[in-house]
Order: C-alpha cells, then structure tokens, then sequence
C-alpha cells in the first residue's frame, strides 16, 4: 500500500492540489492500494498533553494509524515550506502516531518527498529535515527529492496547469514506484 501524506493542517492549503493530484495519478498508474491523508481534515483530539502515553493515544488518531500508516509499505510526502522548514503539524503527526507500535510505522519502508513553496527553494530545506526525521525512524528515502517552487504560477483555478510541473511529477511518481 501507498499512503500520499498532505503534511500541513492549515485549510484550504495549495498543497492539498498536488496531493490530490499524486493521490489520483497514483490510483490510476499504480496496482497497489492507494490511501491519503490530509492533515487538515483530521480532528484536533490527538494535541494534548498526555499525547505521548501510547495508553491515552486518541482512538481517531489510532483508527488513521492502523488503516493508512501502519499496512503502508511507501509513503508520498508533500510538505510545503513553512519558516524554512516542514510544518509543525507534519512534525507532530510522526510524533504523535510514534508512540505506539513505533517500528512498524516506518521501519524499513521508503518514501519520496515533495517540497512545495511560493518562493524559489521548492522546500528542499524541509525535505532535508524530513529526510533526517525519517532516515531515524528507519525509513529509505528516495534520494531525488521534488522541489516544486513558485506555486502561484503553476496554478489556475485551483488545478496544475505547468506542463513542466506535471512531467516532473510524473517522473517522480513514476521514478517513485519502481523505488
């Protein structure tokens, strides 16, 4: 299975386009099962002070775990630049499903990232910390990581319409799967 992980929670995000999109191609271009996850459509009741007791873990929390994290063999990682970084709510999300069943969340699976940013760097700043993050929890990250920079340009009426954009992303996802 493919979990496609939209890694911010802020509504109404333009990464939420790119995710759907890499959610769709890989539906369709792809035999294995293909599950997303958006974090902003999660509910909040998971950000709490005992959050890190693996016995109080929100069962919401939990049921996302156990349908789209742990049975995931890869994982599709959109992160958009947030302070020169990835959101703290990705960040959080690994903390938080990390205290239960910690290795098999990760371990020995692989990844591929996609930065996205409405300036020039296309995250590779915050795929370099989410390739550390992920390299420690025992994932393989696929060293091609995708920036994918100045968004405002590469979209109209909410769709990808950069030719360029959508054969890099092609590539990557292509790239991805036999990964």
């Amino acid at each position: 299975m493919i979990t496609v992980i939209n890694g911010t929670n802020r509504k109404n995000n333009k990464t939420r386009i790119f995710a759907d999109y890499c959610y769709q191609w890989l539906q369709t271009n792809s035999s294995e099962k293909v599950e997303l996850i958006a974090l902003e459509d999660l509910p909040h009741d998971w950000f709490f002070a005992d959050m890190y007791d693996a016995k109080q873990q929100a069962t919401s929390l939990a049921a996302l775990q156990d349908k789209a994290i742990l049975p995931a063999q890869k994982f599709v990682i959109l992160s958009p630049e947030y302070n020169g970084g990835i959101p703290g709510a990705l960040k959080l999300f690994i903390d938080a499903i990390s205290i239960r069943e910690y290795a098999a969340n990760f371990k020995g699976k692989k990844a591929a990232l996609i930065g996205i940013a409405s300036g020039r760097a296309g995250n590779l700043r915050g795929c370099d910390q989410l390739t550390t993050i992920l390299n420690h929890v025992g994932t393989q990250v696929m060293p091609n990581k995708l920036p994918i920079s100045q968004i405002g340009g590469l979209l109209e009426n909410d769709k990808i319409t950069h030719q360029g954009t959508l054969d890099a992303l092609h590539q990557q996802l292509e790239a991805f799967l036999a990964f």
